[in-house]
């Protein structure tokens, strides 16, 4: 009986949450439109499919990344969609080396952190100045980001879009590094948006949980290592944007491909440890 109520309860939460998202599902491009958008890690991938998809909508990006000349390229395909505007800024984002938050005309609507650093899929190796490089990069630039943004975004009564990842909730193998900052990220931002709701600070937070998506980094990394078919980087990018515009806590992506293995957290922590290398990250 015990073992039957650990499949039938996260199986009975599952069918509710999706019930639940389901009927919230209001989105309409047009709340994009005119709004001033940051992207980061916007030079492929994710970030990049976020950058268009904001461009068809109306909306003025600004994009950056490391690359300057694939940067240059995504500009101009936004504007080839249809962005109010789009301008880039390239360099390496960490703490050490951020600038106040680059300006769109008149304001920030928007925040979208994605940048991610360069990391290993395999078996943790004890080198202790790759986690702290890494958390630089995937932790406290976002951290930095966000202070630098938010009095243009307490202005306007913006939004802050976190993208995270699986190995941020869940506790998977060959990731130790890049799970350590992306359990961060869910402790500083979910953290704050509590400070925000104390303080009446009307900024939205919206965690984005992703499962294996068919990026070329993360194809790179782990599709020799995982038992599952990526899911496609356009659709999850839209599904960013369109959680980022209603204000969502949290996003999951695919939904049960994420929402599974933290309902098998809680209930059935042993067949998530045998299962583990089948439900991994971003």
């Amino acid at each position: 009986m015990g073992r039957l109520q650990k499949i039938l309860i996260p199986f009975l939460g599952l069918v509710l949450a999706f019930c639940f998202y389901s009927a919230r599902e209001n989105f309409k491009p047009e709340m994009l439109k005119g709004k001033r958008v940051i992207v980061t890690g916007a030079s492929t991938g994710i970030g990049e499919q976020m950058a268009y998809h904001l461009a068809r909508m109306g909306a003025h990006v600004l994009v950056t990344a490391r690359t300057e000349a694939k940067l240059q390229k995504v500009v101009e395909r936004c504007r080839e969609l249809g962005a109010g505007s789009a301008q880039l800024v390239s360099g390496t984002l960490s703490h050490h080396t951020l600038t106040p938050a680059p300006l769109l005309s008149g304001g920030l609507d928007m925040l979208i952190l994605n940048h991610v650093g360069k990391s290993y899929f395999s078996y943790f190796d004890g080198d202790v100045r790759h986690i702290q490089k890494l958390l630089d990069i995937n932790f406290l630039s976002y951290v930095a980001m966000t202070v630098s943004a938010l009095p243009m975004l307490k202005q306007s009564g913006g939004s802050i879009v976190v993208v995270s990842s699986m190995a941020g909730k869940v506790g998977f193998p060959f990731t130790v590094p890049y799970s350590a900052t992306k359990f961060a990220l869910d402790g500083f931002f979910s953290s704050l948006r509590q400070e925000f709701s104390i303080q009446n600070v009307n900024v939205s937070i919206t965690l984005c949980i992703l499962s294996f998506i068919d990026t070329e980094s993360a194809v790179r990394a782990a599709a020799d290592v995982l038992q599952m078919s990526p899911a496609p980087k356009e659709e999850c990018a839209l599904e960013i944007i369109k959680g980022g515009a209603l204000r969502q806590r949290e996003v999951y992506y695919k939904y049960t491909l994420t929402k599974i293995p933290l309902l098998l957290r809680d209930w059935a922590a042993e067949l998530l440890g045998k299962n583990s290398n089948k439900l991994i990250i971003k």
